[in-house]
């Protein structure tokens, strides 16, 4: 009897061990995959020198180099993001999975476990829904590119430039120097100035003047009425002094 339930402990466990080689294996598999994708897209040739558009390349010299740089910085930015979220996954999936079949192994019915993570996820879901809502907007930020690092972004909060995209947050510089961190969760409503055409309105001029209409009128109507006393001050002064002189020389009557 003893001896069975030896041989039957050491064939579970050989069983454990060989699913534990199994998940092992697919997770270095899977996580070299996804580190050589990510490092294939980090080093990738920018858009504008790929082969494809040597055509354009006398107009394409032209362009900043700023915004080549950004472009390069945007990218790599986004291949970490995703190959980090992707480890995760494979990571949590992995080893949750190698888990259940490592307690099948050793005959222990994980029915009752199943329910119980079930319930257990449910209540960490109700708990931490801000943060789970926080990183699910990040994964759509990111993966839609809805902007990035150097685009200049503005919300019901702020207006500034991003510098850093995360999957909980996104760091921004104000137009007053200041840092803001917004909670991606939070972004409800957000414009991209990089994307579109933006062009300020008339009284965000970066010279800080008003609109031409309004320079005029205060121009066209302020010089004259201030010029107007002094004008009809003078010519009142120089009529009073002609009539003296004139009374002056006149001679006396008989």
């Amino acid at each position: 009897m003893t001896t069975a339930l030896e041989n039957t402990f050491v064939e579970d466990l050989i069983n454990a061990g060989i699913v534990l080689a199994v998940g092992l294996a697919v997770w270095l598999v899977l996580h070299y995959a996804i580190r050589i994708v990510v490092k294939r897209v980090q080093a990738d040739s920018p858009v504008l020198e790929r082969r494809s558009l040597r055509w354009a390349a006398p107009m394409l010299r032209n362009i900043d180099p700023v915004v080549r740089a950004l472009d390069q910085e945007r990218r790599v930015q986004r291949a970490r993001t995703v190959g980090s979220l992707l480890n995760s996954v494979l990571t949590a999936v992995v080893a949750t999975v190698t888990g259940f079949y490592v307690l099948m192994a050793f005959n222990i019915n994980v029915a009752p476990l199943i329910a119980s993570v079930g319930v257990l996820g449910i209540a960490i879901g109700f708990g931490c829904q801000q943060l789970i809502r926080d990183f699910l907007a990040g994964i759509c930020i990111t993966l839609e590119d809805q902007y990035g690092i150097g685009d200049v972004i503005q919300t019901s909060e702020v207006v500034g430039s991003v510098e850093y995209v995360g999957l909980r947050i996104t760091r921004v510089m104000g137009e007053d120097g200041t840092l803001w961190y917004l909670r991606n969760g939070e972004i409800l409503r957000l414009g991209n100035r990089s994307k579109g055409h933006y062009q300020p309105p008339a009284e965000e001029l970066p010279d800080g003047g008003a609109a031409p209409a309004a320079a005029g009128t205060a121009a066209g109507g302020a010089a004259p009425a201030v010029a107007a006393g002094p004008a009809s001050d003078t010519n009142g002064q120089a009529g009073e002094q002609a009539r003296t002189d004139t009374q002056r020389a006149e001679p006396p009557a008989g």
